[in-house]
């Protein structure tokens, strides 16, 4: 009995240091309560039920809603761009017969902001060179199209378009973005299923569709999951206008000066411009978007 009792108030000193240190984390995150994260009984992706019953995936989907969840930087990052970014990518999936699930593979690619992986791929929807190129993107050291949002979204509704009528369903295309059209072709050819819920694959890909189910659960549901920001500190669009250029700029930074901004300015807005000058060839058209007056600072 003495030691039954020795046992509990060991156990109820654990319990206390616990709630003790589980206070002090949630005091550092700017307030926020956070709970366990209980996934929903119920997701669907781009229409396409996804079949929590089965316990594999329902624990892998528990697995990036969980860590989503509480990357609280990062998350909150990403929603704040949103508000940005997100005007910009929607009509180009809608005027692709994309559905609208797939701005969120958008946020897992690149958390909506001009990087470059490891292996070479760039922009909000990370492009490799050579695929950009394939597409009919202009990828060199003057002019790098996978930094340009619009052109760039239209890229991957196409390949995405290509890749659902080769599969049959969104999901499957949403896959093959990681692992690509032939690769998810000899996994399903392999393992005689064609379903990428019942796929065994590598490790990126088999969390990939997980993760886009994740931001869109969390981006759907910012008060559920902590993360209802005001609208006052969310990232606003910014009005541009677009001047079409049919002849060299050798000086881009003279060039935005005449433009009423500056070399940065000029920069922010039109990333793919990947050098101090531009060459135009002959029978070629740029179009540069300027901020409006009043929005430049």
């Amino acid at each position: 009995m003495k030691m039954i009792k020795r046992v509990a108030a060991v156990a109820a000193v654990v319990i206390v240091s616990g709630v003790f240190i589980y206070a002090a984390s949630t005091t550092q995150a700017k307030g926020r309560v956070y709970e366990f994260t209980q996934i929903p009984t119920d997701i669907d992706f781009s229409g396409e039920k996804v079949p929590l019953n089965i316990s594999d995936v329902s624990e892998r989907f528990d697995r990036e809603l969980t860590v989503n969840v509480n990357l609280h930087a990062t998350t909150e990052l990403v929603i704040k761009r949103a508000n940005r970014v997100f005007p910009v990518i929607e009509p180009i999936l809608k005027r692709y017969g994309v559905p609208d699930d797939f701005k969120y593979l958008a946020v897992i690619e690149s958390g909506l902001v001009n990087v470059t992986s490891p292996s070479g791929a760039k922009g909000v929807w990370q492009f490799m060179p050579e695929t950009a190129k394939q597409m009919g993107m202009e990828v060199n050291d003057i002019v790098d199209e996978r930094y340009h949002l619009e052109k760039s979204t239209e890229l991957a509704c196409q390949y995405l378009v290509k890749a659902k009528a080769k599969f049959g369903n969104w999901t499957m295309a949403a896959a093959s973005y990681n692992g690509g059209v032939n690769g998810m072709d000899r996994f399903m050819v392999a393992q005689k299923v064609t379903d990428y819920y019942d796929l065994l694959v590598n490790e990126e890909t088999s969390r990939y569709v997980f993760r886009i189910l994740a931001l869109k659960e969390i981006m759907q549901n910012q008060k559920k999951y902590g993360y209802e920001l005001p609208s006052e500190i969310l990232y606003k669009p910014i009005p541009t206008k677009k001047i079409e250029v049919s002849e060299n700029i050798p000086d881009l930074a003279s060039f935005a000066i005449e433009q009423g901004i500056n070399y940065k300015i000029l920069k922010i807005h039109n990333p793919w411009l990947r050098d101090k000058s531009l060459v135009v060839q002959p029978g070629k058209v740029y179009t540069v978007e300027i901020p409006l007056e009043g929005y430049t600072r």
